[in-house]
């Protein structure tokens, strides 16, 4: 009787501590994927420098990135559905962390374009895959929350990138942060190459339906669709706000510029990480009364967000601030409820193809458009009218959300069930 007891009880904890293990080896991963997105940012001025280039171009890096992330996401979404997601994930992963290495090898803007370019198709691969990953290693009724820590990489490791370049690149040169910012992405791949592969959809309660488990028909599945476009009108808001709010507040609030970006980027950061961590909780608690409690706490956000946002363009004395990281908390509350609900919104054999064709619609629909419409309106009357297009983008998002409620997969709430299926890898 007492060997059986030493043999089970490792087991047991070996179960419980494979998904915490993938989880956090997973969450690093996107931590470093933002990094290196936002690191480029940081030495932005530098780069501009060294290569004589117009604001224009600078501008492109960034474009040229979004563009091919978005074409390589929906080519991704299968393969992934297809083989084997550790795979190319380590795959991924090795790849963009080669490519920004060679970043600090660049003598030339073109050689940093096609760098650029090339790493937008590497972090799609781990944009569209891993959170069907993350999605199999725990229940059901967890996946709010475990989305809320996976999703902190979004504030934590894009401020990384600010900080890590704005140190480095102006002690020791515009390449250095990309050194740091490389080496980890090896490590972490390879360590990801040694866990193992949770079975696709082993906590899913829903059979898959023609809707929810074939390609053609997810073009009629109201829950997807809702949510995507919910999603799309929550990211023309967030990607509006966030490449305009700076110059808002230093032109027409008075600030310095970098006092500006110290500001704003101070509220995204802390909004973030709690705004994160907040909505995948309430969406789980919710969930046991509503099943579309995702869909609720999301549209809810969007929707009080309106007037608040609203007030925080208006006020100029010492309100303002507090308006604005209050308006920017509920407009990032719904990332993890948003996540979740897509992930639920569709079975696991068609999930990373679901999720790409997500990221390819919402950036097309979202941020991609968004800064520009908001420059066209700032130029021809001024940035407060501009900023009425990400309000009017809110207040579609939270009527798409609720009206998406209605659509809501009835999760089936097994906790006991559900977490004897995790794997010991």
């Amino acid at each position: 009787m007492g060997c059986g007891h030493a043999i089970v009880l490792p087991q047991v904890a070996a179960t419980k501590l494979y998904p915490r293990t993938a989880l956090v080896l997973l969450t690093s991963l996107n931590l470093l994927n933002y990094i290196d997105r936002s690191v480029l940012f940081a030495v932005q001025p530098l780069v501009q420098k060294e290569f004589h280039l117009s604001n224009a171009q600078v501008g492109a890096l960034t474009s040229v990135f979004l563009l091919f992330y978005m074409v390589a996401a929906p080519l991704a979404g299968p393969l992934a559905d297809r083989y084997s997601r550790k795979r190319i994930i380590v795959l991924g992963a090795m790849f963009w962390s080669g490519l920004t290495l060679l970043t600090a090898l660049t003598r030339s803007y073109w050689q940093l374009l096609v760098r650029h370019t090339l790493v937008g198709i590497g972090e799609a691969t781990f944009v569209i895959i891993a959170p069907t990953f993350v999605a199999d290693l725990f229940p059901e009724a967890e996946r709010g929350r475990i989305f809320g820590i996976f999703y902190l990489a979004i504030p934590v490791g894009t401020a990384a990138g600010y900080l890590l370049g704005g140190k480095l690149g102006v002690e020791y040169g515009w390449r250095s942060p990309f050194y740091v910012a490389a080496l980890p992405g090896f490590l972490l791949a390879l360590a990801v190459g040694f866990l193992s592969e949770p079975p696709r959809g082993q906590f899913d309660s829903l059979a898959e339906t023609p809707e929810r488990g074939t390609i053609l028909g997810l073009t009629r599945n109201p829950a997807f669709w809702t949510v995507t476009l919910g999603m799309a009108a929550s990211t023309f808001s967030l990607g509006g706000v966030q490449v305009w709010m700076p110059t808002f507040l230093s032109l027409a609030r008075g600030y310095n510029l970098q006092a500006a970006n110290e500001i704003f980027g101070s509220i995204v950061v802390v909004d973030g990480i709690l705004a994160s961590l907040a909505g995948g909780w309430l969406g789980d608690l919710l969930l046991p009364r509503m099943k579309s409690s995702y869909y609720f706490v999301s549209a809810v956000s969007m929707g009080v967000g309106v007037p608040i946002m609203i007030l925080a363009l208006r006020l100029k004395g010492s309100w303002m601030l507090p308006a604005i990281a209050v308006a920017a908390f509920l407009l990032l509350l719904n990332t993890s409820p948003l996540n979740t609900a897509l992930v639920n919104s569709v079975g696991a054999h068609i999930r990373a193809t679901a999720i790409a064709l997500n990221v390819f619609l919402f950036h097309l629909l979202g941020d991609v458009p968004s800064p520009t419409l908001m420059g066209y309106v700032a130029d021809r009357h001024s940035l407060e009218a501009a900023f009425l297009l990400p309000v009017i983008a809110m207040a579609v998002s939270s009527a798409i959300l609720f009206y998406g409620m209605r659509f809501a997969p009835p999760v089936e709430l097994g906790y006991e069930r559900q977490a004897s299926r995790i794997p010991a890898g």
